[in-house]
């Protein structure tokens, strides 16, 4: 029997589901973390100057090359795995590798990317993490006393994960090797896989944390631009019930304010776009980790909604705005063709009442000429009819001047009923 036909994407949209899979880790390891990010149109970067960076990095350790279309690659790059991912606005390498150094978050562990090999990136370093796993040690006292002494207590978020399979700690500050340092306190009996999950979620908490903080920059930049457009845009609503002004100026003006506006919403909808759905990815990894307080320490949690919530509800309000402003000037331009409209009802009505009063005028200037038309013809009729009757006057003896006073008043009276007549069918 012949075999049903697929869809063409069926397979491809079911091995999405297995794409990016987390890295299965030893303890003890150290995890060297980099995101790269082009500074502007990031979405529409030059991917294959990404695949040739990541081909220098595996050329080094002639290690072999991902799939043509690849956007995410694993392999081994000497004593480190790599794990490389290609997103829509960045590209992050992963490099771990067993074992711990002496001193904790030593800069020489980021050393498995090269420094001349990072400052050819096509892109700006957007986020760089070191993490370093290691057992949990026997006693709470122990573990506060490290992150204590590994972290600014200031900022410093611990917790319990997954229902007590590690506890995590890290101040979200950059070192003085421009690295940002987390610590994974592996308890016993916890596995690979989880442990890589674990370490996965830290990586892209901060990635995410990164790329949506750039909407606040953005937010503050449009926020100042908002700032100058407002009072034009109250003052030009006050002004439309103001005669004093055209309603030409006013458009003009209107016009110049909703083309910014519209300007400003095209060149700020994406980032503030991609910061809601980042601001999303972040909440959802920190929730997934199920956090438990730890010695009445902050939560990466509770963190994230003193510092980064408030951020975000800024990029939010910001957004709000920019589209309050822009319904305002839609209202405006309502107001405004109202305003025309009453405007070019009463001219019409003046209109009208001009034309009426030349109508007026017109019937009474076609009455004077119509009399003055009878008076024109009976004079040139009665020329003719005397003319035409002057034989037959001389027979009866009746001087000139008679017959033509006797012809005056029935050529008026029939000229005035010929031309009311005429008037009367025209009508």
């Amino acid at each position: 029997m012949p075999k049903i036909p697929d869809h063409p994407l069926r397979y491809p949209l079911v091995n999405e589901l297995h794409a990016r899979p987390f890295p299965s880790l030893e303890v003890p390891c150290m995890a060297a973390y980099v995101a790269i990010k082009e500074p502007v149109d990031a979405h529409n970067r030059d991917r294959n100057a990404d695949r040739a960076h990541l081909l220098a990095l595996l050329d080094r350790h002639g290690s072999a090359h991902p799939q043509p279309d690849a956007t995410h690659f694993s392999g081994e790059i000497g004593r480190a795995t790599l794990k490389w991912e290609s997103h829509t606005e960045f590209v992050t390498y992963s490099a771990f590798t067993p074992g711990l150094s002496e001193r904790p978050f030593d800069a020489v562990e980021a050393k498995v990317f090269p420094t001349e090999w990072l400052a050819a990136a096509p892109g700006k370093r957007l986020a760089s993490l070191l993490i370093r796993v290691e057992p949990m040690p026997e006693t709470e006292e122990e573990i506060l006393a490290r992150i204590d002494d590994w972290f600014v207590s200031e900022s410093l978020a611990v917790s319990r994960v997954v229902d007590g399979a590690a506890i995590i700690a890290g101040d979200f500050r950059i070192d003085a090797a421009g690295h940002m340092r987390f610590a994974v306190f592996v308890a016993p009996g916890v596995g690979t896989r989880r442990v890589g999950r674990i370490v996965q979620r830290l990586c892209e908490i901060e990635t995410y944390r990164a790329m949506s903080m750039l909407g606040l920059s953005r937010g503050r930049e449009l926020s100042s631009r908002l700032n100058a457009l407002d009072p034009r845009l109250s003052a030009l609503v006050t002004s439309l019930d103001a005669m004093d002004r055209g309603p030409e100026a006013v458009l003009h003006d209107l016009l110049s304010i909703s083309a910014e506006l519209e300007s400003l919403a095209v060149r700020y909808s994406f980032r503030f776009g991609a910061t809601g759905a980042y601001e999303a990815i972040v909440s959802q990894r920190i929730a997934v980790l199920r956090e438990t307080r730890l010695d009445g320490r902050q939560t990466f949690g509770e963190f994230m909604m003193r510092r980064y919530d408030p951020a975000m509800r800024t990029v939010k309000s910001t957004e709000t705005r920019l589209a309050t402003m822009s319904e305002r000037t839609a209202r405006a331009a309502e107001l405004l063709r109202t305003r025309v409209d009453v405007d070019r009802s009463a001219q019409n009505q003046r209109l009208l009442e001009s034309m009426d009063r030349r109508a007026d005028l017109q019937l009474r200037l076609q009455h004077t000429v119509e009399g003055l038309s009878v008076v024109a013809i009976s004079y040139y009729a009665v020329s003719l009819a005397s003319y035409l009757l002057y034989p037959l006057g001389k027979l009866v003896h009746l001087p000139k001047e008679m017959l033509t006073a006797l012809l005056v008043l029935p050529v008026i009276l029939g000229v005035w009923l010929m031309i009311r007549r005429i008037r009367q069918a025209m009508h």
